[in-house]
């Protein structure tokens, strides 16, 4: 899934203003870029709404595609007020080229909205290079995909962009299990999310995937949280995380949406859900967080190192929540 990990910018000076407020905005990159937008002199003209992953806080981000190529998903509405486009090579070029001198500096790009890997290779090539060509200190371009756009590219292909520097790809695997998977439309199974994110890492694109919490409900909790736990320890991805399910336009929307008995999780059953995950886990050095800003409780660490403190962290919550530093309402977002 994709809004794991996202932020949300806009172009208004009040909203920008009022976004500016909350401290999981505060960090350098940010504020330069609220200056600029505030003055109306940041080079590049958004299509709005804006989403990345909480790890590319200090990203410049160059929208590739408008929207998502797949859409459908149950539990996403990032970007239900767009159709999907891809933008032309030129455009995107014009982008990197009105961005050249005033961040010389930058150090990682990505590469937004969603599913920038559905395009042919030969298209996202010349943006590879252009990054490559334009901002000589970039050490990281990553992206969002889906296992599918994977499949779809051969092993030289992948080989190809990794080497003109796509080296890190988001993927939302929401869930190991195929009922739920099934339920919440996500047109991916259990073994198509596997091979999919295998062959990238044949090609050495380092892998970033994501899982939610509380997405089937009540019903659905065990197996969901035993069977992405299985999926992880199959894949050992680098980098894994995990945000909790939201609702946006209201949980009968969702429900509508949800291809069978779906029944809300409290905050207490959240965190069962997560320790019911974090145990089944076997992860050998995967980079784990639960930093977005729809969790209510953060967790950091490396798996399976840090295995056991964070189950401890999770018991300290369920037993002691008001004193287990939880996030409050007002502070979670999408």
């Amino acid at each position: 899934m994709k809004f794991e990990f996202t932020q949300f910018y806009s172009s208004n000076a009040s909203v920008l203003k009022y976004l500016a407020k909350f401290t999981f905005l505060n960090n350098h990159f940010l504020i330069l870029f609220f200056e600029l937008m505030l003055f109306n002199s940041f080079p590049i003209q958004y299509n709005e709404p804006l989403f990345r992953p909480p790890s590319e806080a200090e990203s410049l981000i160059l929208q590739v595609t408008y929207g998502c190529s797949w859409n459908k998903c149950a539990f996403c509405e990032m970007y239900s007020s767009k159709s999907f486009k891809i933008r032309n090579e030129e455009e995107i070029i014009k982008d990197i080229n009105s961005t050249a001198h005033a961040y010389q500096g930058i150090r990682k790009i990505f590469l937004a909205d969603g599913n920038p890997m559905i395009l042919a290779t030969k298209k996202i090539l010349p943006i590879l290079y252009a990054i490559k060509n334009t901002f000589p200190k970039v050490r990281r371009v990553s992206t969002y995909a889906l296992p599918r756009d994977i499949l779809s590219k051969s092993l030289e292909e992948l080989k190809t962009l990794r080497e003109a520097g796509l080296n890190l790809i988001y993927i939302g695997i929401e869930s190991g299990d195929d009922e739920l998977l099934l339920k919440i439309n996500k047109g991916e199974t259990y073994n198509s999310t596997v091979d999919g994110l295998f062959k990238a890492k044949e090609a050495g694109i380092k892998l970033s995937v994501i899982i939610i919490n509380g997405l089937g409900g009540t019903e659905y909790s065990d197996q969901h949280a035993i069977n992405s736990a299985k999926i992880l320890n199959e894949i050992q991805p680098e980098f894994a995380s995990a945000l909790v399910l939201s609702f946006p336009f209201g949980t009968e929307h969702f429900k509508k949406r949800f291809n069978g008995n779906f029944i809300p999780m409290n905050i207490i059953d959240l965190f069962k859900e997560m320790k019911t995950f974090i145990s089944y886990s076997d992860l050998k050095s995967t980079i784990f967080r639960s930093n977005h800003a729809s969790n209510y409780l953060v967790l950091s660490g490396i798996l399976s190192r840090d295995k056991q403190q964070f189950i401890d962290q999770i018991n300290n919550a369920i037993n002691n929540p008001e004193t287990a530093g939880l996030r409050e309402e007002w502070q979670r977002g999408l």
